[in-house]
């Protein structure tokens, strides 16, 4: 029997990340509900800088938060080491912590021919915004939908309408229809 998943403690995961200096950019659900989405996520999903000093503070971050990795098939996540390297065999790993899952995708789905937003892709066109306290990097609405469509998996495939309409309320003109 797999293991439950501890509530989502939002505020706790981007403290201990702030508290860390971790760069990074908000992505997925979470970032989709600070475009305003109302739609539940259930983890916070994250695309980390990528040197070296970056990916150690993250480390760090997640060990304060008593990350273990999730596998798929396994009922149990599993703890490994966390440092700079933990992240050179992995293009996203899914961590579980205490206070909910957070997963770190170092390249996220994109469309075209490039296949994969890099970190300095969605920061420069991501956005700023404060909760908790805390200034957080957050997806451009664009990148979310890209990504999303990108991905192809059920739950973000079911999003897509939503965010669409989000998206042309935003601009105040219909969206057209999709394929």
């Amino acid at each position: 029997m797999a293991e439950p998943r501890p509530p989502l403690q939002i505020e706790r995961i981007l403290t201990a990340l702030d508290e860390h200096q971790v760069d990074f950019v908000l992505i997925g659900g979470l970032a989709a509900v600070a475009h305003g989405s109302a739609m539940p996520t259930s983890d916070v999903d994250v695309v980390p800088e990528t040197s070296r000093s970056n990916l150690g503070r993250l480390a760090a971050a997640l060990a304060h938060l008593g990350a273990q990795l999730r596998v798929p098939d396994l009922a149990y996540p599993i703890d490994i080491p966390l440092d700079a390297r933990t992240f050179d065999a992995f293009t996203s790993a899914a961590f579980r912590t205490p206070f909910g899952d957070i997963d770190v995708v170092l390249r996220p789905d994109a469309l075209g021919p490039k296949r994969h937003f890099t970190y300095a892709d969605l920061n420069g066109r991501a956005q700023e915004r404060t909760a908790f306290g805390l200034t957080i990097r957050v997806a451009a609405l664009d990148d979310i939908i890209e990504s999303k469509s990108a991905a192809g998996r059920p739950q973000d495939l079911a999003a897509l309408p939503h965010l669409a309409d989000l998206r042309a309320a935003r601009s105040g003109r219909p969206e057209p229809p999709g394929p």
